[in-house]
């Protein structure tokens, strides 16, 4: 895969973005007029345990395996992941393990269970350990300002993984996906499918489900899907008859499904029962797709086919897909993100201070952006790497999971994550 690097440098009124790219670099997230994103972090899904030993048949460029291990000579990595309970979760912690370990390093992997007191404890005992690098996936971006304290009195550089860390100056990097993308790419799915360009006088009925207010990620993907598809709202092509525009009032505590379907389940019962159609239920992940798809199911009285919306590729969800129950889901590559931050870490490690050069140099056979002016978490600019998500259909399962080797399917044609 062709890479450049991208230097643009835009005016103070577009926020005074610079981007260096490798591969098409998304701009700057923008919240949208009418909505309001949480300051805190972001992201996922099913309720089963499987692992990321994916990107050994996937399109990665597994430079952790073959890299200069000298950096890796007793040292420790010290891995916090929110839970197990999230399908993608133990994928990235079991990925990022193996990878690190394959390198030469030690590594201490936590799992806290989604409770904020017990990461903050995991976090105590790494530091305790003294680790030589923390990667940390919060539960909660706005809790571990203390803890993160105590790294940098012990000079521990810290990778925030996935979900930004915020209100903290312990940050060194920060990984993840392109989050506003990603809900660009749900909005764009559902102006594309509707063909909202050309409709004419025709309306529609769209119903949003977002994420975890304490997670920094959810206001981007609420805001990336509401700003694409704000003008086709604001044009009434779109009509949301719950009213509910705003990302407090979408928002969906822990990601929990259940909370999702019960949500759901009032909309359809106050503003559907009159037979009144449904057009697109706009959720940012998989797991509240999960419970809003099971509410369309039990108690929408309509007989046509929803748009679903998600994010995550989680099993329960990709057979969904197939059974066309869900209509999409924004792909996103974890062991890709794993090579990022493995790398990352070892430049760390090594004395270096890691930038764009990063991306060339580590030969990465996927799209990444080099971003240094979107993430602020209260302190100031976080140097972020951005990957690119997919977009995953029915139509393209085969070719974007299975033929890339990160899910395999089964008998019945279901896509099975790649143990």
């Amino acid at each position: 895969m062709k890479r450049k690097v991208i230097s643009l440098v835009m005016t103070a009124a577009l926020m005074g973005s610079m981007f260096t790219a490798c591969g098409p670099a998304a701009p700057a997230p923008a919240p949208a007029p009418d909505t309001s994103a949480p300051a805190a972090d972001t992201t996922d899904t099913a309720d089963t345990t499987d692992t990321a030993d994916t990107a050994d048949t996937a399109d990665t460029a597994d430079t952790a395996d073959t890299a200069d291990t000298s950096s890796a000579a007793g040292k420790t990595i010290g891995i916090a992941m929110p839970t197990q309970s999230l399908e993608r979760w133990n994928r990235d912690g079991s990925y990022l393990q193996q990878k690190f370990e394959e390198k030469g390093y030690k590594v201490e992997l936590t799992y806290s269970d989604n409770k904020i007191d017990q990461q903050v404890k995991d976090i105590e005992g790494l530091i305790a350990d003294n680790v030589d690098l923390l990667v940390i996936a919060a539960i909660d971006g706005e809790s571990l300002t203390q803890v993160l304290a105590d790294a940098k009195t012990n000079n521990i550089p810290v990778i925030s993984y996935d979900r930004l860390i915020m209100n903290t100056d312990a940050i060194s990097y920060y990984v993840s996906f392109d989050n506003y993308t990603v809900g660009k790419l749900q909005g764009q799915f559902v102006v594309d499918t509707l063909d909202l360009a050309n409709a004419g006088d025709k309306t529609y009925n769209i119903e949003f489900t977002a994420g975890d207010p304490a997670d920094n990620n959810a206001g981007f993907f609420f805001n990336g899907a509401y700003d694409t598809l704000k003008p086709y709202i604001d044009a009434g092509t779109l009509v949301i008859p719950s009213g509910q525009t705003t990302f407090e009032k979408v928002a969906t505590k822990s990601w929990d499904t259940a909370t999702a379907m019960s949500r759901f389940q009032n909309i359809l019962g106050s503003y559907y029962s009159d037979g009144t159609q449904l057009d697109v239920a706009l959720c940012s992940n998989d797991s509240t797709a999960l419970g809003v798809t099971q509410a369309i199911g039990t108690d929408y009285a309509g007989s046509n086919s929803v748009i679903i919306t998600g994010q995550d590729g989680d099993v329960a969800n990709l057979a969904n897909i197939v059974d066309g129950k869900q209509t999409m889901t924004v792909y996103k590559a974890v062991a890709n993100e794993a090579v990022a931050t493995i790398d990352l870490g070892d430049a760390i490690l090594n004395g270096q201070t890691p930038d764009a050069s990063l991306i060339d140099n580590a030969g990465w056979n996927f799209d990444c952006a080099y971003d240094t002016s979107s993430y602020d978490n209260g302190t100031g600019i976080i140097p972020s790497y951005l990957l690119v998500p997919t977009v995953v259909t029915k139509d393209n399962i085969q070719k974007e999971l299975v033929d890339t080797g990160y899910y395999t399917l089964d008998a019945n044609g279901y896509p099975q994550a790649t143990n």
